[in-house]
C-alpha cells in the first residue's frame, strides 16, 4: 500500500483527531502551579494510553518534577531487521498559565473550533504550543499503522511536562537515561512556520545569556537639595553605562562581542529572501514603521542571524505617586543577549562585565547577578541527507518550496539532545505567528493540524526510505 492510502486515512479521519486532541487540551496541565500538580499527571497518563492504542511500549516516569513519558515501537521488521532509521520525537504536554483570565473570549480548557476571516482554528491553551503540534505527529503515525499494520521505523517517543517552567527535571533524567534515548535522529515539532503556507524546518536556533547587575552610589538615598550636584546619581550612571553598549549604527560595542558570529551561506540567504516573510506586517503588527537594530542587515537576519544585547529591566529610586526629591542609593539593570554560531556564552559574559567594570565612575559600586544563565546557538547539521530529504516531502506536500529558516528564539532541548545524547536534531512546526502563544485566546489553525499530519506522514515516509 502506498503513502497516498495514508493520506486518504488522514483526510478520513481528521473530526476523529481533532476530538482526540481536543481531549487533551480539555486538561489543565500547567507546570509552573502545584495546584496543577494533579492535571499534569493526568496529561502523562492521556499519552501513556494513547501512545499504547498504537501499539507504542509506554510508561509514565516518575522525576522530581513533572513525570516524563516515554515510548518505543519498532518498525515493520522488528529491531534486528529494521533498515531505516531510528527517530525519536519530542514534544511537551505542559501548558502556559492562563492569566489574564478575563481577556479570554471562551474557557482556555475548553477547546472550541471557530470560523475565522482566515479559516478554521481550533482555540484553547496549549492548542499551538505543544499539544496540538505533539498530536500531528501522533496521529501520522496512527494512519501509518492502521494502513500498513506498522510503522515505518523505529521510533522512541519522549514528552516532558515541564518545558514551560524551565524543564529542571529533564537533564537528569537525559543523562540517567541516554542509551534508552539514543537514537539516529531527533524529531522535535514545537516551531512555527515563516509565513502562512511556508513550510519550514529550523536551520539554525539563537542561544541566550542573562545577567543582571545593581550600582550603588551613596550608601543612602540622598536629599537632591543637600546633595544633587556634587552626589554621584546611581540613575545616571547607569543610563551612561547602558548608552555605551552600542553605537548609533546598533553595532554591540562591547569589545570580542561577535567573535563567533558567522555570516549566513549564500544557499540559505536565498531562502530566506524568498520566504514570504512580510517585513511591514510583522513591524506594524506591533506599532513600529521601521526595524532599529543593527543597520545593513535585513530585518530577517538580524531576527535569526545576528546577536543582540537588549536591556530587558532597568529601575531604581521613587516609584510612587507624586514626586520624591531624592538621589536614590541604587540602580538595576536586568540584560539578555541572543547568540548565534560560535558564540560562547561564559566567555562573552566576562567581556561584558569588564566593559562595565571599566567605565564606572570613582565611588560607583558595582554587585552583578551569581544566578548565572546561558546556553549557546544551535546551528542543525542541514548537510546530513535527512533534512533535504523532510524538504522535498514538505514541499509536496504544501506545493510550495520548503525553507530551511532560523528562529529568532532558544529551544534548549535541541542543544541538550546534541550535548548530552549526541543527537542531530530537525525542528519542523505549523504553528502561525498569529497564534498567540502564551497569550489570551491561543489557537491553532485547523489546516497547520490536518497538514502537519499528512506532512508528517510525508517525511515519516521519506526518512524511513
Amino acid at each position: 500500500m502506498s503513502l497516498s492510502a495514508v493520506l486518504t486515512r488522514i483526510d478520513d479521519q481528521l473530526p476523529t483527531a481533532l476530538d482526540r486532541l481536543s481531549g487533551l487540551l480539555r486538561i489543565p496541565s500547567i507546570s509552573t502551579d502545584p495546584a496543577y500538580d494533579a492535571d499534569c499527571e493526568a496529561a502523562a497518563n492521556w499519552l501513556v494510553e494513547d501512545l499504547q492504542s498504537l501499539g507504542v511500549k509506554a510508561e509514565k516516569r516518575a522525576t522530581p518534577g513533572r513525570p516524563m513519558v516515554v515510548g518505543h515501537v519498532d518498525g515493520k521488521n522488528g529491531p534486528e531487521g529494521t533498515t531505516g532509521p531510528h527517530l525519536l520525537f519530542y514534544g511537551h504536554y505542559d501548558v502556559q498559565p492562563v492569566d489574564p483570565l478575563d481577556l479570554w473570549h471562551t474557557d482556555p480548557f475548553t477547546p472550541e473550533i471557530e470560523d475565522t476571516p482566515h479559516g478554521k482554528v481550533i482555540r484553547a491553551r496549549g492548542a499551538s504550543d505543544d499539544k496540538g503540534q505533539l498530536m500531528t505527529f501522533v496521529e501520522a503515525c496512527r494512519a501509518y499503522r492502521d494502513v500498513h499494520g506498522h510503522l515505518p521505523c523505529r521510533i522512541t517517543f519522549f514528552f516532558e511536562g515541564e518545558e514551560e517552567s524551565g524543564s529542571p527535571s529533564l537533564i537528569p533524567f537525559m543523562r540517567e537515561h541516554a542509551a534508552e534515548l539514543s537514537a539516529d535522529l531527533a524529531l522535535i515539532c514545537d516551531t512555527s512556520m515563516v509565513a502562512p503556507g511556508v513550510p519550514s524546518i529550523a536551520s539554525q536556533l539563537r542561544g541566550m545569556l542573562k545577567d543582571e547587575f545593581t550600582i550603588t552610589g551613596p550608601r543612602i538615598d540622598l536629599h537632591s537639595g543637600h546633595y544633587g550636584g556634587p552626589a554621584l546619581n546611581p540613575l545616571r550612571e547607569i543610563s551612561r553605562l547602558i548608552t555605551s553598549f552600542h553605537d548609533v549604527t546598533g553595532r554591540v560595542t562591547v569589545e570580542g562581542f561577535y567573535d563567533g558570529v558567522r555570516e549566513v551561506p549564500e544557499d540559505l540567504m536565498r531562502q530566506w529572501d524568498t520566504c514570504g516573510f512580510d517585513e511591514q506586517e510583522y513591524l506594524s503588527s506591533v506599532g513600529m514603521t521601521r526595524p532599529h537594530g543593527e543597520q545593513g542587515y535585513s530585518t530577517l537576519v538580524q531576527q535569526w542571524a545576528r546577536p543582540t544585547l537588549e536591556i530587558n529591566g532597568l529601575w531604581g529610586g521613587y516609584q510612587g505617586a507624586g514626586t520624591k526629591t531624592v538621589i536614590p542609593s541604587q540602580a538595576h539593570c536586568k540584560f539578555t543577549c541572543r547568540l548565534v554560531g560560535d558564540m560562547d556564552p561564559d566567555a562573552l559574559r566576562q567581556k561584558i562585565r569588564k566593559h562595565v567594570e571599566d567605565r564606572l565612575s570613582p565611588d560607583a559600586k558595582i554587585t552583578w547577578d551569581q544566578s548565572l544563565d546561558g546556553s549557546p546557538a544551535a546551528v542543525m547539521n542541514t548537510d546530513r541527507p535527512e533534512f533535504e530529504a523532510a524538504r522535498q516531502a514538505l514541499t509536496a506536500e504544501w506545493d510550495r518550496e520548503a525553507v530551511l529558516t532560523g528562529m529568532g528564539g532558544s529551544i534548549p532541548i535541541a542543544g541538550f539532545f546534541k550535548d548530552i545524547l549526541g543527537l542531530d536534531a530537525m525542528l519542523i512546526g505549523f504553528a502561525q505567528e498569529d497564534d498567540a502563544i502564551h497569550s489570551p485566546n491561543e489557537k491553532y489553525n485547523v489546516e497547520s493540524f490536518h497538514k502537519g499530519i499528512r506532512s508528517w506522514a510525508r517525511v515519516l515516509d521519506a526518512l524511513a526510505k
